[in-house]
């Protein structure tokens, strides 16, 4: 079975990496939908929760090609990359936008999925 994730650990601070995910989003010509900021909305609820951030990306060519083959896919965009910690590391990690294809084969998207695969791939190396 094929991961869902990709992962990496850096050496970056928490925030350093989200600024660093934030600009080679752009950079690859994705935009930065929205940033959801976990441990403050938890924070909010009284909850305590260590940072992590869920930075949603997109891309409107890729979205409105794969859109336009089925809807439904939208149940899986936009891409997110989260930014998080653990045990005092940071790290970096994705849901790889290649397995959007084994969920709807009858469309063909599997050589766009690659592609946008490629790139997500990219953001988070280039990150850490």
């Amino acid at each position: 079975m094929e991961t869902f994730d990709y992962t990496v650990r850096t050496t970056k601070t928490f925030d350093g990496a989200v600024s660093t995910v934030e600009a080679k989003t752009k950079e690859k010509g994705f935009a930065v939908l929205h940033i959801h900021d976990i441990k403050a909305i938890f924070a909010s609820k009284g909850i305590e929760h260590e940072p992590l951030k869920i930075i949603e990306i997109c891309n409107a060519k890729y979205a409105s090609q794969v859109l336009a083959k089925d809807i439904k896919i939208s149940l899986m965009l936009p891409c997110r990359i989260s930014v998080y910690t653990e045990e005092g590391e940071t790290l970096i990690s994705a849901l790889r936008p290649r397995v959007i294809a084994d969920f709807y084969p009858q469309v063909d998207i599997g050589a766009m999925a690659q592609e946008i695969d490629k790139i997500i791939l990219n953001i988070v190396d280039e990150s850490k």
